[in-house]
């Protein structure tokens, strides 16, 4: 039996055309599966590992939802910690201090499940206890990065 060649074609695009792709995607109403980076989302995402599933907007975006949204020329993932009208303030869930502020149109999409790196899929909650315990979240994050690096 002769053996199919298989060709796997690899494509790099700059960051910009990615996430371009990736609003055009969520426009058409498609679901866009990404895998963020860092560790602003630690513990609930850890950058690197776990990947996201995106939706478009569907409804205004509510507090403790989890979004993608274009802030002062960069895509972040942050949770909207406030709602002031068609204004958010966002906050990344491993952060113990600074926000950033957007309307509801930088919004490109809503985290709608996260893919664990074990295979297991979530919902992503509201972060109420999480935001209550932002006190001592630094502590918190801390311990999460040195048991599961």
């Amino acid at each position: 039996m002769d053996k199919i060649p298989q060709v796997t074609e690899v494509r790099f695009l700059e960051l910009k055309n990615y996430f371009n792709l990736v609003e055009s995607f969520l426009k058409e109403g498609k679901e866009v599966r990404i895998t963020p980076k860092g560790d602003s989302m630690r513990p609930f995402i850890i950058g690197g590992r776990d990947s996201v599933v995106l939706t478009s907007l569907s409804r205004s975006p509510e507090v403790g939802d989890i979004v993608l949204a274009m802030v002062k020329g960069r895509y972040i993932m942050h949770r909207v910690i406030m709602v002031e009208g068609s204004r958010l303030t966002l906050m990344g869930d491993g952060n113990v201090k600074g926000t950033e502020r957007c309307v509801v149109d930088d919004v490109k999409g809503i985290v709608s499940e996260i893919h664990k790196e074990s295979g297991r899929r979530v919902k992503p909650g509201k972060g109420r206890i999480w935001r209550l315990l932002l006190p001592i979240r630094k502590v918190l994050v801390v311990i999460h990065k040195r048991i599961w690096k």
